[in-house]
């Protein structure tokens, strides 16, 4: 990535804001099954269901949202949902100030977040694409992943120290005010958002909810990519799961090894979104998107030879290092690929649903690899989730694609 790029001041705002949320985030990473456990005495499946049910009916409650969005200043409704999950997050320090915290309303708040976040992704990407010319889209999506990669090694380990020193409340605090934080940076950001285009009929039909997914299964060029990424994520946050069962169980593992294993190795996110512009630069958008997407799936499937003590350390290091080397260099490209393949006013939808589809796809193949890991043990289901893995590069785009406006018209099913 060009140093000294400039995307201007309402962009810098937008990057200020996402990088004092994602701080927050990572600040608070694990802090509600903590709460869950160590306050409530909650077992197993109420953590398990922490996860994934909040995930799954998060995505649900985000589905009529998306068409909502598309007809509203994006804008506003970063703003809303930024406040959103500021109110909801305070209920927790709230009500266990009061000793009334209870399992059902972390389990609430985990789905209003949830259904935040998506909207928020969705509504995000259509105002950066009002905000920068097509060119600085990958510049754009470079420094939002190199700012993921970046607070992901830094936010854990503090999380971690606050968490110690004040409890896991105190870091749900953190990640409250960090959405205020971000909500009044969009707010300075100021400036003009064009008006959306409303469209004839005044109320939202029930077929209306799944244009985002219509959209997207219609397109030759999004329909694989939409496929490889629910399957990749889902198969990887599976694995990962039950990597903590093993390491932390059977292998003897400390949490702070645990911690260093996952944390340290972010840094290959940092430097393989830095270079994804320059290698777009060099061999071509199509080109690094396929590679890179082909050698992340590589990485997991060793995972399986995970054994005790430093070696057992150094082995998840080096593939987490690899993977993630990969996702950086990935993530920005085919954010920006996605970005310029759907038209604008399908943007909101579009990315709603793709959101809702990998958080759904996520969760469920979390459960089922759950079962699996107790049928055949963890590390029999991690080697069927690598396996199975490498299998996700056939689902790449196999031929490059111009840009929408280039190559075809709307579709208009509004």
């Amino acid at each position: 990535m060009r140093s000294g790029h400039r995307l201007g001041r309402q962009f810098g705002w937008l990057w200020g804001a996402y990088g004092t949320s994602a701080l927050g985030t990572w600040l608070a990473f694990g802090a509600f099954p903590l709460i869950a456990i160590q306050v409530l005495h909650a077992g197993p499946a109420q953590v398990a269901a922490l996860s994934s049910v909040g995930a799954l009916v998060g995505a649900a409650v985000a589905v009529p949202l998306g068409p909502w969005v598309e007809f509203r200043r994006k804008r506003l409704v970063l703003i809303g949902m930024d406040l959103v999950r500021f109110a909801a997050l305070l209920t927790i320090p709230a009500a266990f100030a009061l000793g009334v915290l209870s399992f059902v309303q972390l389990l609430l708040v985990s789905v209003v977040v949830a259904a935040a976040d998506i909207t928020f992704r969705a509504a995000s990407g259509a105002y950066l694409k009002t905000l920068l010319p097509a060119e600085d889209l990958l510049v754009a999506n470079a420094r939002f992943e190199s700012t993921t990669w970046t607070t992901t090694v830094v936010g854990p380990p503090l999380g971690g120290a606050a968490i110690g020193l004040l409890g896991p409340v105190a870091t749900v605090v953190a990640d409250a005010v960090s959405y205020l934080l971000s909500a009044l940076g969009i707010r300075a950001a100021g400036g003009q958002e064009p008006r959306p285009q409303r469209r004839e009929a005044a109320r939202m039909r029930v077929g209306d909810l799944l244009d985002g997914w219509r959209y997207i299964l219609a397109d030759a060029t999004l329909r694989p990519l939409f496929f490889n990424t629910a399957l990749f994520n889902g198969l990887v946050m599976a694995a990962d799961a039950l990597l903590a069962v093993l390491m932390l169980g059977r292998l003897g593992f400390t949490p702070w090894q645990y911690g260093l294993a996952f944390a340290a190795p972010a840094i290959g996110g940092l430097f393989g979104a830095r270079l994804a512009r320059p290698l777009v630069t060099r061999f071509g958008r199509h080109r690094v998107l396929v590679v890179a997407g082909t050698l992340r799936a590589i990485w997991p499937v060793g995972l399986v030879f995970l054994g005790p003590g430093t070696g057992g350390l150094l082995l998840v290091m080096g593939v987490e290092l690899g993977l993630i080397f990969c996702c950086g260099v990935f993530n920005p490209v085919y954010a920006t690929y996605r970005l310029e393949r759907t038209a604008p006013d399908r943007i909101t939808r579009t990315l709603s649903a793709w959101a809702v589809t990998t958080r759904a796809s996520t969760a469920l193949l979390t459960a089922v690899w759950g079962v699996l890991g107790g049928l055949f043990g963890p590390r029999t289901a991690i080697g069927l989730a690598g396996v199975l893995l490498l299998t996700t590069p056939l689902l790449l785009p196999r031929r490059a694609a111009a840009p929408l406006a280039e190559t075809e018209p709307t579709p208009n099913h509004a």
